[in-house]
This record gives C-alpha cells, sequence and structure tokens, in this order.
C-alpha cells in the first residue's frame, strides 16, 4: 500500500514531517534512483528504494513500532505473565520488543494496541485525553432496553465510584439476551462487566472493537497486523501528538 513520501521517512526516524518535506523541497530524496521533488509522491514502503543523501532508508530504522492484535479469550494482555499464562506479546512476531497499551482481561477478546512508543501509550491510557474504548457486548438479562442503556449513560455507582459510559446502544434486542456496544473513556479493571452487573445484567461475550480512531476491522481471532502509516498519525493526533 502506497504512502507519501514525506510520511514514510518520518515514521521511518529520518526526520519529523516537516523536515522531511524540506529534504524533498531541497532535493535530498531519491525514489528508485529518481530525484524527487513533489511533495505528494507516493510510495511502496515496503518495495520502493528510497535513499536520503545517498544512503538507502534502512527498513529497520523505525522510530517506533505498532501493532493491532485480535487477542483471544484465555490470553493476559501483559509482556509477562508469573503463573505462565499465554502473553499477548508471545503472539505477536514483531521486529522489536512492544508492550500493550492498557489492559484487557483474560475473558475478553478484541482489539489491542501494541508498541513501543512510550509517550503515544500514556495519553491512550490517561483518562484526561478522552480516548474512547468501544466494546461490544453480548448479555444475558431479562428484557434488555432503553431503561439499562439510559442507566450506563447517567452513570452507575461501582465499589472505587461512578462509572459512566460516553456511548451506550442496543445491536441486537432480545427477551433473555440482547447485544450492546459501549463506549468508555475511563480504564478501570473489568469495569464494562461491573457496570453490567450493576443494571441487572450478565456478561456473556465481551470485544473490544475500537480505541480511539484505531478500528478491529477485519482481523481474525489471534491474528496481528503492523498498523498503516495513516493510523499512526490518527492516533497520534487524537492525542495532540505532532504527526
Amino acid at each position: 500500500m502506497k504512502e507519501r513520501l514525506h510520511k514514510v521517512l518520518a515514521h521511518a526516524g529520518v526526520a519529523s514531517r516537516r523536515a522531511a518535506e524540506r529534504m524533498i523541497r531541497d532535493r535530498r530524496v531519491r525514489v528508485n534512483g529518481s530525484l524527487v521533488v513533489e511533495l505528494g509522491t507516493q510510495v511502496d514502503p515496503t518495495r520502493d528504494r528510497i535513499e536520503v543523501d545517498g544512503r538507502p532508508l534502512d527498513r529497520g530504522e523505525t522510530a517506533h513500532h505498532y501493532v493491532a492484535l485480535n487477542k483471544p479469550l484465555g490470553v493476559v494482555s501483559t509482556a509477562h505473565d508469573p503463573e505462565g499464562r499465554p502473553t499477548v506479546v508471545e503472539l505477536v512476531h514483531a521486529s522489536r520488543r512492544v508492550y500493550p497499551v492498557g489492559r484487557l482481561d483474560i475473558d475478553s477478546e478484541g482489539l489491542v494496541l501494541l508498541t513501543d512508543d512510550g509517550e503515544l501509550t500514556f495519553r491512550l491510557t490517561h483518562a484526561r485525553f478522552g480516548i474512547e474504548k468501544e466494546y461490544q457486548v453480548r448479555v444475558a438479562c431479562a428484557d434488555f432496553g432503553e431503561r439499562h442503556l439510559q442507566q450506563l449513560r447517567q452513570g452507575v455507582m461501582l465499589d472505587d465510584g461512578l462509572a459512566r459510559a460516553v456511548r451506550a446502544n442496543l445491536v441486537r434486542p432480545g427477551a433473555r439476551d440482547a447485544v450492546l456496544r459501549v463506549a468508555l473513556v475511563d480504564g478501570r479493571q473489568r469495569q464494562v462487566r461491573r457496570m453490567l452487573a450493576a443494571v441487572g445484567c450478565t456478561v456473556e461475550e465481551l470485544q473490544r472493537i475500537r480505541i480511539g480512531p484505531l478500528l478491529l476491522g477485519e482481523l481474525k481471532s489471534g491474528q496481528h497486523r503492523e498498523l498503516r502509516a495513516r493510523e499512526v498519525d490518527a492516533l497520534r493526533a487524537s492525542v495532540g501528538l505532532e504527526v
């Protein structure tokens, strides 16, 4: 997949995006042997030969690494588990060490972001930056409906304080079970499960489907992929970091 050349240079750690633009304008960058002068030039970072000041771009130079994983059930979202359970880090075959951003409990599945970008990790996991995490949940609950959704939106009292969904919508109604989507900005332990228990429901299945602008998409359970440059840009922009 092609990306703009100045973004590729920035994500490879050569320079900031603005500095990379200046490099192109100063005629310091070649692609497949040809001098590049157009800022909007599109390149394939995995196939095209990119040179800066005559030096080939090293694919291993990337400033940071970003991986999306669809965590299966029974896997812990830590780098190491003292009980010997499988971890998300063991499922990801990255070129460098990456760490999970936040937690997703062992009984839940879905999107986990792993990276070595410490500043992004901090901002994505700190509630004051307001990054939504969205979950699709199947609950066992008698006549689940708008009354329950309204309670989640208004907030329920848990043992560690008031917890409120910034968004709660019904996907599939049911007399005995239902499917809903819930979005939160804080990330307390097993928060979705505890909130639904507080309104009289039991979580049967829970899958995280979004972190800020990053979507789980079509990733199958246990699969992972590297983020595209535009996805990294969107994540960094969402927390006020330079792109």
